[in-house]
């Protein structure tokens, strides 16, 4: 794994970045981001290095003991870098995620982080991944096409019809 100190360019230090989280290296990880450097994982959490960004991945490795990371692609220019990953583990840690209580539900999930870089460290990370495909693998959302989902989707158009009639 190579350190900032040795890659500058965005792929490379994209690179070097996600090999750490893979090898879930919380000291690495945070050392490729400036101070004040931020991850926003769209639709999750919105995180600030070192302090919150240590945090939650400390709480992501304990909740998921099992957490593999691999890398599908890297491409870059200039100081941006895309780097499309797929990450699986199982929700069966000594610790909540996200509120959640461990299910022991296997989660496989695929994304895109777009990584800004600047002078060899990460200024910003967006990452996009479906939220709701993992909200369902935990159990904290229905399955598609499951009775709870009918029964969730027919609830909430009723909700839907009442607050309409009660506006007019």
């Amino acid at each position: 794994m190579q350190s900032t100190d040795q890659a500058t360019d965005a792929g490379s230090v994209a690179r070097a970045y996600f090999e750490a989280v893979a090898a879930r290296d919380l000291d690495a990880m945070v050392g490729f981001y400036e101070p004040g450097g931020t991850g926003e994982i769209h639709g999750l959490v919105t995180l600030v290095a070192p302090d919150t960004y240590r945090a939650w991945f400390a709480n992501l490795f304990a909740a998921f003991p099992d957490f593999r990371f691999e890398i599908l692609d890297v491409v870059a220019e200039g100081e941006k870098a895309a780097v499309r990953w797929r990450a699986t583990g199982t929700f069966d840690g000594d610790t909540r995620f996200e509120g959640m209580e461990p299910t022991g539900a296997k989660v496989d999930v695929s994304g895109c982080d777009l990584v800004t870089i600047r002078n060899g460290k990460i200024h910003r990370n967006d990452a996009y991944m479906n939220s709701a495909q993992m909200a369902q693998q935990l159990g904290a959302l229905p399955s598609p096409g499951s009775p709870a989902e009918r029964l969730t989707l027919a609830a909430f158009n009723m909700k839907t019809r009442v607050s309409r009639a009660l506006r007019r």
